[in-house]
C-alpha cells in the first residue's frame, strides 16, 4: 500500500501532488482540482501524465485525496485512457495569499 499520508479535503490538494492508480502506479501529477464553487461539490481532478497529456478523472473515479497523493478507483491502464477536461469547466487553484489554516478549511481557493 502506498503511503500518501492523512486524508485531506479535496480543496487542500496542491498542484504537483502525485496521482496513483488503484494498482499503486503513479499515473501523473495534479494540475488542478475542479469543483462546483457555489455548491461546494467536488467535480474531479485534472492531472498531467508522464507524456505531458492532460487527463480528467471525474469525482466518482477518485477514491481518496491525501496529503501526499490522490488515489484513483481506476487501474493504470484505465487511467491512461481518460480524456482531457472539457472546455468551459470552472478552474480553481490555491490562493497563495491565504494562510495554511484557511487552506485546510477550504477557504484558500480562488477562481482562475
Amino acid at each position: 500500500m502506498i503511503d500518501v499520508g492523512a486524508a485531506i479535503h479535496y480543496s487542500a490538494v496542491e498542484p504537483g501532488t502525485p496521482v496513483y492508480s488503484s494498482d499503486e502506479q503513479e499515473v501523473g501529477r495534479v494540475e488542478v482540482v475542479l469543483d462546483n464553487y457555489r455548491e461546494h461539490i467536488f467535480d474531479g481532478v485534472v492531472f498531467k501524465d508522464a507524456g505531458g497529456v492532460l487527463r480528467f478523472a471525474d469525482a466518482p473515479e477518485v477514491e481518496h485525496t491525501a496529503e501526499r497523493g490522490v488515489i484513483l478507483r481506476l487501474a493504470a491502464a484505465e487511467a491512461q485512457r481518460l480524456g482531457p477536461p472539457e472546455e468551459g469547466h470552472l478552474k480553481f487553484g490555491p490562493n497563495r495569499n491565504t494562510g495554511r489554516l484557511s487552506r485546510f478549511f477550504g477557504r484558500g481557493w480562488k477562481r482562475h
